[in-house]
């Protein structure tokens, strides 16, 4: 029998940018990092990332609830406590109608369910991806965040670690950065591909028209034209109008997500293992997604523990679906990986060490640590 948690301790970083990331939602000002480490009575751990972007210093927010309810949430589970991720929500049901915050609370319960698991693995001796049904195995991985103005120089450092496949950011601008996407895709050589992301920036009638206008580019997907809460008509008219794949994913939750995979509108499904659902229900739903025919592609954008858990749960997946790799400024995505940004012969290497097969360095950044605080459990 697995042994109680005892304790967890929070790692708050926070990295200022010298120059802000322009997204659709406004500039990124900082990249944070929240970093969980769980501990059972027996000495034995697991790491997990909690989702702290948005909105501006939401990852403030995120750090001080996590140290409030996490003795609550945590409190008699075990490493073998199943579908952590739920059983969090239902004892912080109340809290979430009080308070109106499904999504910070989801957050910090998610990187508990990845924490979990990774001390379960790590006890059974066996890497993340064996304990989730797979094996351990290398993932293709594509780079994202690109950026219009700097598509140049991100795609070359990019392709420099290896990486042949790219995501450019549009739906802003005078031209929705259409014009840019194009001259990406003329800039890429033999067997590179393009993926579009307009981060909900558009209704329907701007994504048709604007879908039109990339027919050229034969994209691997365009994500998240419309608003993720756009009806299923909506989606549905674009997806029969598009000449490309349409994906999405990171923004819908629970039975929207469930539902996204029956419409049928998304070719590519993309949830985020720290935003919502942890690794115990982005298992059932990228298993779903894989018996409906469907793509699934872990969103990731975060610090680096989460991208080494999401390579796992997607080599447990199988499947021809892509890890995706931020290519912004972030020092936490390199050295919270656990490896770094480079490919090995094009993919994403997992080790068959004993859960995600690493600790994170968080001395690394001493200088960018805002908070470490340990919360009995």
């Amino acid at each position: 029998m697995a042994a109680d948690l005892s304790h967890a301790t929070i790692y708050h970083f926070r990295h200022a940018l010298p120059e802000p990331v322009p997204t659709v939602m406004g500039p990124m000002t900082h990249r944070p990092a929240l970093l969980l480490r769980l501990e059972d009575s027996e000495g034995a751990h697991g790491w997990g990332e909690i989702w702290c972007n948005f909105p501006p210093d939401g990852d403030l927010h995120r750090a001080r609830l996590a140290r409030r309810i996490l003795p609550a949430s945590l409190a008699g589970m075990t490493a073998d406590t199943p579908d952590a991720f739920g059983e969090i929500m239902r004892r912080m049901h109340r809290l979430i109608l009080q308070c109106g915050e499904p999504g910070p609370v989801a957050q910090i319960a998610s990187g508990a369910d990845i924490a979990l698991l990774d001390l379960r693995a790590r006890r059974a001796g066996v890497s993340l991806s064996n304990m989730l049904g797979g094996s351990a195995r290398s993932v293709p991985a594509y780079a994202s965040g690109i950026s219009p103005d700097k598509a140049p120089e991100q795609i070359e450092r990019m392709r420099a670690f290896g990486y042949r496949s790219f995501k450019q950011r549009i739906g802003f601008g005078a031209d929705d950065g259409i014009a840019a996407a194009m001259a990406t895709k003329q800039s890429l050589s033999s067997g590179e591909t393009l993926m579009l992301d307009a981060n909900q920036a558009w209704d329907l009638e701007t994504a048709l028209r604007q879908s039109r206008r990339l027919e050229d580019l034969d994209l691997a997907w365009l994500e998240e034209p419309l608003c993720a809460d756009a009806p299923d008509e909506a989606w549905q008219s674009l997806a029969h109008a598009a000449s490309m794949p349409l994906a999405g994913g990171e923004n819908l939750t629970g039975a929207a997500l469930e539902r996204s995979i029956e419409l049928g509108a998304l070719g590519v499904i993309q949830p985020d293992i720290c935003k919502w659902g942890g690794l115990s229900t982005t298992l059932r739903i990228a298993r779903a997604t894989r018996s409906a025919d469907r793509r699934y592609c872990p969103h990731f954008l975060g610090a680096g523990l989460g991208l080494a858990a999401s390579a796992h749960l997607l080599a447990a997946v199988g499947g021809d679906g892509l890890l995706e790799v931020d290519s912004s400024e972030n020092p936490f995505v390199p050295v919270f990986s656990g490896r770094g940004l480079a490919l090995e012969n094009g993919a994403f290497p997992i080790g068959t060490e004993p859960g995600l097969g690493f600790d994170p360095d968080v001395g690394a950044f001493s200088d960018l640590l805002s908070t470490q605080e340990e919360v009995a459990l």
